[in-house]
């Protein structure tokens, strides 16, 4: 493969108007410009994209860890995150997890040897210390609460949003309120379990266990929550679902069974998916695109910042 060493030799310039050339520089006459741009058609000469990014300090890439691609919080995530990189002439690169360390760890790996310039975690399995070794070689950006540390981060109060949520069912007559969520071990997850610890705790309800049902995250499960609710001598009243995608699984498999919402099951969604205005579903609104956009934002900027996003309830037919 031909070098600038070979094409100054065939063109019969000097490396640095090759140099020029290639970077379109204005200094050059019209009859070296040419004699250098036939010697790169006659070798097809590529420019070392890698050579250029090393003297740039920067690739123009940007990484994002997600576990899943197919989920619409994570497509909703990754959509307002994309529209930044493509105004601000940046790229991605996608980090498919499954909740996999091994699979975080190759991205902070590719942060480290410069591969990327810096990294939005939408969501992880890594320890924080971990992922803070890996500062020193570029930004990092969490989608969590993050107050106190070293990175930066947009977020939702899991907290505060859950526990408003647990009140309004309250209120609303309810004193058997169980939730759904994904993962038990997340940090959000905790945040959530901590507002429904509190709340039981404050209005001197009784603590149920099996009224938290995990591995909760797409339409179908809304079946598998049914059924376990049908086997509980006393089963919840209402439930907090971890998203629109199992709250519609479940109003529709309750449809299925005769089983009234609001009246025998209440149900509060998260996220306001375009599903959940479809179906009718109470639900938290997130607004997702907006936190895509802040992430980026973030991940280009060299300070650490912290921003909470705004939700609120969106009162429908099933709470």
């Amino acid at each position: 493969m031909a070098n600038i060493k070979d094409l100054a030799k065939m063109a019969g310039v000097s490396k640095t108007t090759v140099s020029r050339v290639l970077n379109n520089h204005p200094y050059v006459s019209e009859e070296k410009k040419n004699a250098v741009l036939e010697a790169i058609q006659s070798t097809n000469y590529q420019k070392n994209i890698n050579a250029v990014h090393l003297s740039k300090g920067k690739t123009q890439l940007i990484g994002v860890i997600l576990p899943f691609s197919d989920h619409p919080y994570f497509a909703q995530l990754l959509k307002g995150i994309a529209k930044q990189a493509f105004n601000h002439n940046y790229k991605l690169v996608l980090f498919q997890t499954d909740y996999m360390e091994s699979r975080e760890r190759e991205a902070l790996q590719m942060l480290k040897q410069k591969q990327i310039d810096s990294l939005i975690i939408c969501s992880r399995s890594c320890n924080l210390s971990v992922i803070e070794e890996h500062l020193q070689f570029g930004q990092i950006v969490l989608c969590e609460s993050n107050k106190g540390k070293k990175l930066s981060s947009t977020y939702v109060n899991h907290y505060k949003i859950f526990f408003r949520a647990l009140e309004y069912l309250y209120k609303k007559g309810h004193r058997k309120i169980g939730y759904c969520i994904f993962r038990k071990t997340g940090t959000n997850s905790s945040y959530r379990e901590k507002a429904y610890r509190d709340f039981i705790t404050k209005y001197n309800l009784l603590f149920q266990p099996n009224y938290i049902i995990d591995e909760c995250l797409y339409f179908e499960d809304g079946e598998k929550v049914i059924k376990q609710l049908k086997e509980m001598d006393t089963p919840p009243s209402a439930l907090l679902v971890t998203n629109d995608q199992v709250a519609s699984g479940i109003v529709t498999f309750c449809q299925s069974q005769n089983i009234s919402i609001p009246d025998e099951l209440a149900i509060i969604g998260f996220d306001n998916q375009p599903i959940a205005k479809m179906m009718n579903i109470t639900t938290i609104d997130i607004p997702l695109e907006e936190m895509g956009k802040n992430l980026f934002l973030q991940a280009v900027n060299s300070d650490i910042l912290n921003k909470e996003i705004s939700v609120k309830l969106i009162e429908r037919g099933t709470a």
